[in-house]
């Protein structure tokens, strides 16, 4: 396994997600490494198709081109799958997790039907099409990591879609502000007409207090599918299980923190210090071994069902 790869998806995941980098230290080598290429495919394509890098950059403009800079990851992502060398670091990482971990075609295009969501700037009028995007840029990426841990069950597939789920929930519900900023809005425009806020106007200091509102009731949807998750962490075997219940852990603490926060809650970006992180590694060392003797519950009707 070529060296400059893996350097290159773990300055990936250190640059642009520090909550994810901190939980994927607890795997195991080969997991690990496995992990933070998925992670760096999964950052590539969305740093292309929005002109940004690692995360960081993305400014409200012109997106014509983003179209085109999609079809061209789709096509490469097919190539990826068909065998044929991959010039692009992160590509060939990707390359070597799909082989290695036998992850399905429909998983990574799923991915990329996400980024069409923004390219194509759809509209999320309920709750179930909000749902639906998280699916994409997120649920589904709980699938594929779940498989780079091993699972094959379909029940343990599905838990993974629900952490996924949930952490997608939190991000939406932590740059509410931030993404209104460049023209995208998650919040179904149900929510929004029945707070009296404006979609052009969301980012406007006057409509704080009403958006705190709608972002608590974004956490409070994310819990259930947190509580989902826990019966799938049962299933990893103990390292990752470990992991995947420090980034739960980790994720879920920003939610807690942004509803707390109120109408202040995008006064600065909230994140967790190294010492919450520490912290909640050692609440996940105990919730992984937890798992070992707990019985699963079954999960909720009424949670968002992802596609089989």
């Amino acid at each position: 396994m070529s060296t400059a790869v893996i350097d290159h998806a773990t300055q990936s995941i250190n640059v642009g997600s520090k909550s994810f980098a901190a939980a994927a230290r607890l795997f195991d080598e080969q997991t690990r490494q496995s992990a933070v290429m998925l992670y760096a495919w999964c950052r590539h394509c969305d740093d292309v198709v929005d002109g940004q890098e690692l995360g960081h950059g993305q400014v409200l403009g012109d997106r014509s081109a983003s179209k085109a800079r999609l079809e061209e990851l789709e096509h490469e992502t097919r190539r990826a799958f068909a065998g044929e060398p991959m010039t692009e670091p992160a590509f060939a990482a990707f390359q070597q997790v799909i082989q290695r971990h036998k992850i399905p075609e429909q998983y990574p295009l799923d991915h990329l039907a996400g980024f069409r969501m923004d390219v194509e700037e759809r509209v999320y009028h309920h709750i179930d099409d909000t749902l639906d995007y998280c699916y994409h840029v997120a649920g589904v990426v709980g699938v594929m990591m779940a498989r780079i841990m091993g699972a094959e069950d379909e029940r343990t597939l599905d838990r993974a879609c629900d952490l996924g789920m949930a952490f997608q929930l939190t991000n939406i519900a932590r740059d509410i502000v931030e993404d209104a900023r460049i023209g995208r809005v998650y919040l179904p425009r149900a929510w929004l007409d029945e707070a009296d806020i404006p979609t052009v106007a969301l980012a406007d200091p006057q409509y704080r207090p009403a958006l705190a509102t709608l972002a608590q009731r974004l956490i409070a949807l994310a819990e259930p599918y947190y509580t989902s998750a826990v019966s799938g962490i049962a299933d990893l075997p103990l390292r990752s299980a470990w992991s995947i219940a420090t980034a739960r852990a980790v994720y879920r603490e920003i939610g807690v923190k942004v509803y707390a926060r109120g109408s202040h809650a995008w006064d600065s970006r909230v994140s967790t210090s190294s010492w919450d992180k520490l912290r909640l590694a050692t609440g996940g060392a105990l919730l992984a071994m937890r798992s070992r003797v707990m019985r699963p519950t079954p999960r909720p009707d009424n949670l968002w069902r992802r596609p089989h």
